[in-house]
């Protein structure tokens, strides 16, 4: 009899554990999506003050249209993305192409005057600030996340039932040198 209790008890005692691994790996996947929800929600953000930005230069007589268009076209990119790897390559794109338009903001002494081109700045700055917490916070729980799926014995309930990896999202290092090149924001 006793020896029934103790293999009911460790029967329920494996049964209970493997609850919680499953429900640990629901967690962070939960908790993943909802980070990418919060990128989702700030390059939103951000491709929305887009028209704005490209309205300001366009008032301008000696704007540069191919900068302008690869913006707008880096622009339409983020917003039909669907997956991550398209929203990172959005995101680089548009990175790069904001680089070069603040770069020639630099030539126009009226624009870098421009109150609502200032504005913009300052919001997109600030954007790119909550992008990139945003981005730090959901690359860590996707680490979480992805260790968990390889680790012993929680691959096992992976497996079974079929948990998937996340992907990161990175920068590229033509994102990271569009970032360094952008120009030093002042407000006085």
């Amino acid at each position: 009899m006793n020896t029934i209790l103790i293999i009911l008890l460790i029967a329920v005692g494996v049964i209970l554990y493997l609850i919680y691994i499953y429900n640990r790996l629901v967690s962070l996947r939960q908790s993943a999506d909802a980070a990418w929800s919060d990128i989702d929600v700030q390059l939103k953000r951000r491709y929305n003050l887009i028209p704005a930005l490209v309205e300001t230069v366009k008032g301008y007589k000696n704007y540069e249209a191919d900068t302008l268009e690869k913006v707008i076209k880096a622009r339409s990119l983020g917003l039909n993305a669907t997956t991550v790897k398209e929203h990172e390559q959005a995101d680089n794109m548009l990175t790069q192409a904001l680089g070069k338009l603040f770069a020639l903001a630099e030539a126009y002494p009226d624009l870098k005057a421009n109150e609502n081109f200032l504005n913009l700045q300052q919001q997109l700055a600030e954007i790119e600030d909550a992008i990139q917490n945003a981005r730090r916070y959901y690359n860590a729980v996707v680490r979480d996340y992805n260790t968990r799926l390889e680790s012993f014995p929680d691959v096992l309930i992976a497996q079974r039932y079929h948990f998937q990896p996340k992907d990161f999202f990175e920068l590229d290092e033509s994102e990271k040198a569009a970032v360094k090149k952008m120009p030093e924001i002042k407000f006085d």
